[in-house]
């Protein structure tokens, strides 16, 4: 059976963990070290977390570590249950309780994260970025030439950005649009503040293109390990402007497999992914 991993922050509770019954001798920033190194061997973490146990219970702590591979999560749950890792008494790790909870759009996940999955699923050099257009669309120039005895208008500075992220070993582009609007007062903020504010919002608008041409592309886990990638456009509707913007720069070509044998007909067309409460299972 193949899993679907999006680019999206992992909120299923098939993909977190719960892992408590850990010493109290360590600091917790030790304890996350730790933990992060004896989990990140089954594959790529999204987060760690320590907390105390309450002050009712024994001295110690507990964690939840969150996955974007449910596969990667089972996996772990399995060989590190009861398992004394890295402290001389065994831990407890189990998987979060799956049941049924109101479904919330998936958010997406920064521009960091997003380089960090491709990173681990299709190498360093598996994938790059493309800046087709990057313009700045701030009119502070226009509204200084104004009269000076007029009040002027809130200015900010705003950045457009549109690009593609390319994947030549599946044949595959996904276009990308970024829109970034800071405040910004040029004179009361001095000219090198400006252009530290102009910089920022320019690195912005590309970070936010890059980010949404990730949330097109659904990673595709094949049992056998091997990796497909399917392109989803985006049915969100698209500002008019952005859209005058990227007409005839963006043409979109994405195989929705690439042909990598038979195993990519286990996919499954019915596969939905369906946001579920995490609930703590029950101590034993």
């Amino acid at each position: 059976m193949a899993e679907l991993v999006p680019f999206a922050v992992p909120i299923e509770s098939d993909k977190t963990l719960l892992v408590w019954e850990l010493s109290s001798g360590p600091t917790a920033e030790a304890l996350h070290h730790s933990l992060f190194t004896a989990f990140s061997q089954f594959g790529l973490l999204y987060s760690v977390r320590v907390f105390p146990n309450a002050a009712v219970a024994h001295p110690g702590f507990y964690a939840v570590i969150k996955f974007y591979s449910a596969r990667a999560a089972r996996r772990a749950q399995k060989a590190c249950d009861r398992k004394q890792l890295f402290q001389k008494s065994p831990v407890k790790v189990r998987l979060g309780t799956r049941h049924k909870a109101v479904q919330h759009q998936a958010l997406a996940l920064n521009s960091s994260r997003c380089q960090e999955l491709a990173n681990y699923y299709f190498g360093f050099n598996g994938w790059s970025k493309r800046i087709i257009k990057l313009q700045e669309l701030s009119d502070l120039e226009e509204r200084e030439n104004e009269d000076s005895m007029v009040p002027l208008p809130k200015q900010s500075l705003k950045f457009f950005c549109a690009l593609e992220v390319m994947l030549p070993s599946y044949d595959c582009r996904s276009p990308g649009v970024g829109l970034v609007e800071k405040p910004v007062d040029k004179v009361e903020e001095g000219p090198l503040s400006f252009l530290m504010k102009r910089k920022t919002a320019q690195k912005l608008a590309i970070q936010k293109a890059l980010s949404d041409a990730f949330q097109k592309l659904l990673i595709v886990v094949l049992e056998s390990g091997k990796i497909a990638v399917e392109y989803r456009p985006s049915e969100d509707i698209i500002d008019v402007r952005c859209e005058e913007e990227l007409h005839g720069l963006i043409q979109v070509h994405c195989s929705p497999w690439k042909q990598c044998g038979q195993e990519e007909e286990e996919y499954l067309s019915d596969f939905s992914l369906e946001e579920e409460e995490f609930r703590l299972p029950e101590l034993d």
